[in-house]
Order: structure tokens, then C-alpha cells, then sequence
């Protein structure tokens, strides 16, 4: 049985609210062994059988019919995870101004709208199925992080902090799910 990570796009934010209990529980009603949730932004680590778009569509479908929301689910393996995160190209001490935006696919990336929306200490660097911006006057001031849906297109995208998917990989790593 593989490892995963289920990663819920705006989950807990613009008033879409998910206990992460009915996370919980939508996976083990799959059968998926080991769900254990990480803060209330929809990481979710679990063990199944599948490839992962179909379990992505799976937990979908199960939130859809449990609770009436449609929540956008990316799930990628564990060693894509980590991965991902041995990839990061800023300094490991800034996780909470580091974010990965996840892909669900490859994009297309407007550099000149990144430039003229980017402010001078932050830096964008496309990766392999992730986007990572360093934020070090915050996100929340950051118009490159509130744009990103334009500047980032051709895919959906999910975003964490780096702190947030260390502690993911943290989880893997003490053998928390399956």
C-alpha cells in the first residue's frame, strides 16, 4: 500500500469551513488507512492502493457527498513530497515567508505580470510541479501571492508554507499513515 498526501485547495479560507474530523472520516469511509490531518488546511496523510488522480477524485466526491462542499483535492506521493521539498530553493529558515504553490498540472507563467506585481525583496522560482515565492515582508502584503491565480495559469494551484509541508514530510518520516 503507497503512502499519499491529499493537499485541499481553499480549504478553511473565503468562508469554505471543513472539520477536519469529516476529512478524517471521508478517507477512512475509502478504505484508506492511517488519515491523519495536519492543521485545519486540508493536509490529509493516508495509505491506499490507486494512482493518484483517482483517489484524488475519490476523496472528492466522498467530501462532495458527506458534507455538499466541492473542494479541489492534488494528492501526490509521499517521495514526491519530499521531493519537492528537498527542492526548495530559498533558505529553510524563512518557512513561514516561503510558499509552495502545488500544481495539478504543468503552467504557464506570466513573468511579466510577476515582475511588475513583485515586490523588490520577493523572488519567484518555477520547480518541477511547484511554484515557490519567498514572501519576507509576508504574504499577506505580498500582491504577487494574492494574484498568483493569474500570474500561474493553466492549472489549479494550492498553496503552503514551507513550515507546513516540512511538518508533512516530519509525518511521512515518523510513519504516520499506513
Amino acid at each position: 500500500m503507497a503512502v499519499w498526501v491529499a493537499l485541499l485547495r481553499g480549504v478553511n479560507v473565503g468562508g469554505v469551513r471543513l472539520a477536519m474530523a469529516d476529512l478524517r472520516a471521508a478517507a477512512l469511509g475509502l478504505g484508506w488507512q492511517g488519515a491523519r490531518s495536519y492543521i485545519a488546511s486540508g493536509n490529509l496523510v493516508f495509505a491506499a492502493e490507486g494512482e493518484a488522480p483517482g483517489l484524488a477524485a475519490a476523496l472528492q466526491d466522498a467530501l462532495r457527498n458527506s458534507t455538499t462542499l466541492t473542494i479541489p483535492v492534488l494528492v501526490i506521493a509521499a517521495a514526491r513530497l519530499r521531493a519537492v521539498v528537498a527542492t526548495c530553493p530559498f533558505d529553510p529558515v524563512a518557512g513561514k515567508d516561503v510558499h509552495g504553490f502545488l500544481l495539478w498540472s504543468p503552467a504557464v507563467i506570466d513573468w511579466p505580470l510577476c515582475e511588475s506585481l513583485r515586490l523588490a525583496s520577493e523572488a519567484l522560482v518555477a520547480g518541477d510541479g511547484v511554484v515557490w515565492l519567498h514572501a519576507p515582508e509576508g504574504v499577506g502584503r505580498s500582491k504577487l501571492a494574492e494574484r498568483m491565480h493569474r500570474v500561474v495559469t493553466g492549472t489549479q494551484i494550492t498553496a503552503r508554507n514551507l513550515n507546513t509541508l516540512r511538518a508533512l514530510v516530519e509525518m511521512l518520516d515518523a510513519g504516520q499513515a499506513g
